[in-house]
């Protein structure tokens, strides 16, 4: 069933850029009411401008943070409708010569992240009845050399969210996950850019996992899933055949074809990360975590929008 978003309050985490930016442009469009977060304090603001909207310079991986920027959007708007923990990075290297600090943090701002959100928004969530979307991702279901901090992560934020599903139902709360394949973001464009073996790599793929689909349509699959409350959506819709195929894509005689195009791909790529010199893309590196110690960066509470 079908629900207008008009008046819905819909927070979005990595709001600044890619999915989430264009994510929250077309649901403000159809009326909703938006709590932008990320770490990007300059995009937000702008865009919030834009869009009439309130937002919150936060961290998913610091739960103080997250809290704050929640408690932010429903002391401003009086609830939270719906939640797109949207949120991710993608880190450089193989486990074997890649930073470990940067691989371990992809799984930190990924799938912890996600983790926080959820925390932070359900007790609101719940009493709204309303509807937590994760972006998860094709390599939620296949593994691609180079990702194994990436693919691990959205696997694990696939059946984080298929748990969490089961958990608040009887609470009227609806939990999707959203997998996409490679999207025309800055995420993906940087590791284009950053690494042509992985470049090269993407074109030998097979669709829909060769192929890039734009930020927009991508964004607008995300708002349908916002006003269906939908429970899987793949983007493209081609994704949805390597669901399917998941067992098989994961099996020996796969793994065997991959692994014959990995022995040229994957020296070339660890090469590539060393002569880069960082674990993470240009637009994209998430902050290193703080000293246990450090003060919360807490939440923006004087840059309201409407």
């Amino acid at each position: 069933m079908k629900r207008s978003l008009s008046g819905q309050v819909v927070l979005v985490t990595g709001a600044a850029r890619g999915i989430g930016e264009q994510t929250a442009r077309q649901a403000a469009a159809r009326g909703a009411r938006l709590a932008l977060v990320g770490l990007e304090p300059d995009r937000l603001r702008g865009l919030a401008g834009e869009i009439g909207a309130v937002w919150f310079a936060a961290d998913v991986t610091d739960q103080a943070s997250m809290a704050a920027a929640v408690e932010g959007a429903v002391a401003h708007y009086g609830r939270i409708d719906a939640v797109v923990a949207n949120a991710g990075v993608a880190s450089r290297g193989t486990m074997a010569t890649g930073d470990v600090e940067a691989l371990v943090r992809t799984v930190e701002v990924n799938l912890v992240g996600v983790m926080r959100t959820a925390a932070a928004c359900l007790p609101h969530l719940i009493a709204a009845r309303g509807y937590l979307l994760i972006v998860a991702s094709a390599a939620s279901f296949a593994a691609l050399p180079g990702m194994a901090p990436y693919c691990a992560s959205k696997a694990g934020v696939e059946h984080f969210g298929n748990a969490v599903r089961l958990e608040v139902a009887h609470h009227g709360v609806a939990v999707g996950t959203a997998h996409p394949s490679w999207i025309d973001t800055d995420l993906v464009r940087d590791a284009q850019d950053d690494l042509p073996a992985f470049k090269d790599s993407l074109r030998r793929l097979p669709p829909p996992l060769g192929s890039t689909t734009s930020v927009e349509r991508c964004a607008a699959a995300v708002v349908d899933a916002l006003e269906r409350r939908r429970r899987k959506v793949f983007v493209p819709r081609g994704v949805m055949l390597v669901y399917w195929l998941r067992t098989f894509l994961n099996s020996r005689l796969a793994e065997k074809v991959v692994e014959s195009q990995a022995r040229r791909s994957v020296p070339l790529m660890e090469e590539q990360v060393r002569s880069l010199g960082r674990g993470f893309g240009a637009n994209t590196a998430p902050p290193l975590p703080r000293p246990a110690d450090a003060p919360s960066p807490g939440f923006i509470a004087d840059r309201y929008h409407r």
